[in-house]
């Protein structure tokens, strides 16, 4: 399970509406549940925006890796972890798109996704088996839970 703070969630839907119709990009910090690789959840606590620096932005995200080895170390710095990846889809899927399939190299980390294309945003997660995408929950808590 992918547990945000509420400020995280609040912050990530309020780029993904002003990053439209481009998708919008971060990476999530906070920390990783003990577990496997593959069976750990994880809570982000905080949200780091980063550029769309892909040709079609509409269709597709990428983040300069010199902007996101920059987040990472902020990160660690921080005394978070990487916990995942979040992108929108302005006008959907509500789930990975075959680009996102077909990009797909964290390993056991979050892809949230933010999907913008019906009457109210949908915030999925999904972790990366290194085969495919394995559905997860998502949980809003309170950062005293």
């Amino acid at each position: 399970m992918l547990r945000l703070a509420p400020a995280v969630y609040e912050t990530i839907l309020a780029h993904a509406g002003e990053a439209a119709p481009a998708e919008a990009c971060g990476l999530l910090a906070g920390q990783r549940d003990d577990g496997t690789t593959a069976t750990r959840g994880a809570r982000a606590t905080e949200s780091h925006r980063a550029t769309n620096v892909a040709p079609n932005p509409e269709i597709t995200y990428e983040i300069d890796p010199e902007e996101q080895y920059r987040l990472m170390e902020e990160i660690e710095t921080a005394g978070d972890e990487l916990v995942g990846i979040y992108h929108s889809h302005p006008g959907g899927p509500h789930g990975p798109s075959s680009t996102d399939h077909a990009r797909a190299t964290w390993e056991g980390y979050h892809y949230l996704i933010v999907s913008l294309g019906g009457d109210r945003p949908v915030v999925d997660a999904w972790v990366w088996t290194g085969e495919r995408f394995a559905r997860e929950d998502v949980a809003i808590t309170d950062d005293s839970e």
